[in-house]
């Protein structure tokens, strides 16, 4: 096998039919290991997708380990020399795994990804560059968040997120819905941190593989990645943006964020995204006031989500001496 192609399942089946499906319109999908690791589903998935692709390799986790364990566990049991982490709501088109693989073989970079395509063909962040203490991370914070870009407007600064990728262009991290990587960079940077339960994770690897080689996004092969999708059915939500930051998804997406800033950038920076995001729920309160009162609107119509996000920040703080410590630690919101 010239690839192993890894893909996590929670509750997904349809989609990972249609995705395994999509590559078997090109001949390359036999020349790849094909392994669906599974969260205890618990609804049926085993039985849907191997009656209709026996060549998988199924793997049980016995538990929802999230995605970090989840892909671990099937770079362990892999047998190729290159694996593929594929998210389950990814289509492929004009045979972009194939063509990935034999651009990849042929570089020293040490991990890869594709353009990423919205389902009208459309753009999406497919990698980016690293800002420094992941500031970035505080553009979601209503109000404040957008008094940051009005600032990094005014001094010129570059956006880190690549949405249009160029013929082959350099990154600092690669999306998680199609990143490939060269085992023989494992054994420098090792396997994803598995303190992670959802998000973050693929950013914090990335950060390790960069210390062994480059990681690039080949602008020139295309497939579609039906953004969200996943997460929004496992959460049951509507929301397939990482700008709501009040329920226990947006929890999810705040303490990972900070665990990977702890982890990449150390205490000082994790405190300064910390207080910042302490100081955005007050900002939040006085700005949504006066702007449902703007607009007549109830002034406190907003009040749910104020509190939302007090109550998730709240849970950072709880956690910031385990997290300080930097001891193995699962951090499962969800």
């Amino acid at each position: 096998m010239q690839l192993s192609v890894i893909i996590v399942n929670y509750r997904a089946s349809a989609y990972i039919v249609d995705c395994i499906k999509s590559a078997m319109q090109f001949p390359s999908w036999q020349t790849f290991e094909w392994i669906v690791v599974d969260n205890e589903s618990n609804d049926g998935s085993r039985q849907t997708i191997t009656q209709q692709f026996p060549f998988v390799k199924w793997i049980e986790m016995g538990y929802n380990a999230g995605f970090a364990r989840a892909n671990n566990e099937g770079i362990r049991q892999s047998e190729a020399e290159v694996v593929l982490l594929l998210n389950p709501d990814t289509i492929v088109t004009n045979d972009a795994i194939g063509r990935c693989l034999a651009k990849f073989k042929q570089t020293n970079h040490v991990a890869c990804g594709v353009q990423l395509l919205y389902k009208d063909g459309s753009t999406q962040i497919s990698g980016s560059h690293f800002m420094k203490g992941g500031i970035n991370h505080l553009l979601p914070l209503p109000y404040w968040g957008a008094l940051l870009k009005i600032f990094a407007k005014l001094v010129g600064a570059k956006k880190p997120s690549i949405e249009v990728a160029a013929d082959e262009e350099q990154v600092d991290w690669v999306s998680g819905a199609f990143l490939m990587v060269k085992k023989s960079a494992l054994e420098k940077a090792g396997l994803m941190d598995e303190d992670f339960f959802l998000y973050g994770e693929e950013v914090e690897w990335c950060s390790r593989l960069g210390e062994v080689g480059a990681l690039y996004l080949y602008g020139g092969i295309s497939m579609v990645h039906l953004l969200g999708e996943i997460i929004k059915d496992a959460a049951e939500k509507k929301d397939k943006t990482y700008e709501n930051l009040f329920d226990k998804k947006g929890l999810q997406y705040i303490v990972s964020n900070h665990l990977r800033i702890r982890k990449q950038y150390g205490v000082g920076w994790y405190f300064f995204q910390l207080l910042n995001y302490t100081l955005g729920v007050p900002v939040f309160l006085v700005g949504s006031f006066f702007d449902n009162l703007l607009h007549a609107k109830n002034p406190l119509g907003s009040m749910g989500k104020v509190v939302g996000l007090a109550k998730n920040v709240a849970v950072v703080w709880r956690l910031t001496p385990t997290i300080l410590r930097n001891k193995p630690h699962f951090y499962k919101m969800l």
